[in-house]
């Protein structure tokens, strides 16, 4: 049975499957590094700290939370996620519902710019990661605190944002992905265009 051919139910409960997936795919993805971050964070909070340590802790909190958090969660990371979460709920296709996190995430389904932007994005942080682990204490919980707290900032962020996409008609983020045929992807009616 072809896409054209399923029962309208069908296809919205795959949708609403594939929507809350990902956005729950990408959430506890974010929770899950929280976690692991926190204690190590925690645990550099109980040792003597030095001024240079608070001067570290001040700057690492503060750019990550403006860095990570404002301008690559809440400006453009989680817009996008809770966008195509709503593209995939509106337009679902099994291939995309069952690989849900990856697809909001912009792994695939998305112009080559932001496919390539996804990967190498996912591959600085995880280089990022082994290099933090090299460092000692405090320095490594004061790094993680940093990281902690944009990672909160964007989790708050992706949820508002959820909320938004999926409450408002007018969600005005785009879902980046690509032009399908003759149909525009962010039109909710497609109709024939001239080309």
């Amino acid at each position: 049975m072809t896409e054209e051919e399923t029962p309208p139910a069908r296809l919205a409960l795959l949708g609403w499957f594939g929507a809350v997936w990902g956005f729950a795919g990408v959430s506890l993805l974010l929770a899950s590094a929280i976690r692991r971050l926190a204690p190590i964070a925690l645990d550099a909070l109980s040792r003597e700290f030095q001024p240079r340590h608070w001067a570290g802790l001040a700057l690492s909190v503060g750019s990550m939370a403006y860095y990570e958090g404002y301008r690559a969660f809440q400006r453009g990371f989680s817009p996008r996620v809770a966008a195509r979460a709503k593209y995939l709920k509106e337009r679902p296709r099994l291939s995309h519902a069952l690989l849900a996190p990856f697809f909001c995430m912009a792994f695939f389904h998305a112009p080559k710019r932001r496919i390539i932007t996804s990967v190498s994005v996912t591959a600085g942080i995880i280089l990022l990661v082994l290099m933090v682990r090299r460092l000692s204490q405090p320095w490594r919980g004061i790094v993680d605190g940093g990281v902690v707290v944009g990672l909160a900032w964007g989790l708050i962020s992706l949820w508002i944002c959820a909320v938004c996409a999926f409450a408002r008609p007018g969600y005005s983020h785009s879902p980046e992905v690509p032009a399908e045929g003759c149909f525009s992807p962010s039109d909710p009616s497609p109709q024939r265009r001239r080309v």
